[in-house]
């Protein structure tokens, strides 16, 4: 049986506000529901399979109080496009007892993750309400996330990213050989699919 995380609901307290700022987010619009005492407004981030609910008679939860990830493959980029759109976001930062631990004293450290790992680099923004959002860096997923078999880029931007480290990647095996290797379209496809899905990557 499959179970796949379709909504999460983000309780706010000024509904026109709110859509009006997860549009200039680039967030795409699916559905605005208008009717007696409720309103149901559905957005989904680029990319992504899940949604977000957020309107009036949604949820009894106090606005601003929700806490969401969004994964990125390039933070910088994914700072900057979010920046040009006029959001207030945070410098990059790393926790400092792994990701999410909120459990030490001043979790938060300034600058990426120290030995560059895939999950551990963040940056942060809050809608109008304070509905906390998490940009996670991940360009290797753990193993068991992606199925091998049905690896899929849902972006020009995520493919072309796959593509530069796949380049990257063959010319340290180029170096290595010691010669130019003509069948580098095939290295660069076993290695992009390797890396999206967590398993061993081609040497």
């Amino acid at each position: 049986m499959n179970m796949k995380l379709e909504v999460v609901i983000v309780p706010v307290s000024d509904v026109d506000r709110a859509k009006a700022f997860y549009e200039e987010l680039g967030f795409r619009l699916d559905i605005d529901i208008v009717n007696e005492n409720f309103r149901g407004i559905q957005f989904t981030p680029p990319g992504s399979e899940a949604s977000i609910i957020l309107g009036k008679g949604v949820t009894s939860v106090r606005a601003g109080s929700a806490e969401l990830v969004l994964a990125v493959d390039d933070l910088d980029a994914a700072r900057d496009q979010l920046i040009g759109r006029g959001v207030n976001v945070s410098e990059v930062f790393h926790y400092a007892g792994g990701p999410f631990n909120n459990a030490v004293e001043n979790p938060r450290v300034a600058g990426r993750d120290p030995e560059g790992r895939s999950y551990f680099s963040f940056a942060s923004f809050e809608d109008p309400d304070g509905n906390r959002w998490l940009l996670q860096e991940i360009t290797t997923r753990l193993p068991g996330r992606i199925d091998y078999a049905a690896t899929t880029f849902n972006s020009v931007s995520n493919l072309s990213s796959a593509l530069r480290r796949a380049e990257a990647a063959h010319g340290e095996h180029e170096k290595r050989t010691g010669q130019r290797d003509a069948n580098w379209p095939d290295w660069y496809a076993k290695y992009m699919v390797a890396e999206q899905a967590g398993t061993e990557l081609p040497q």
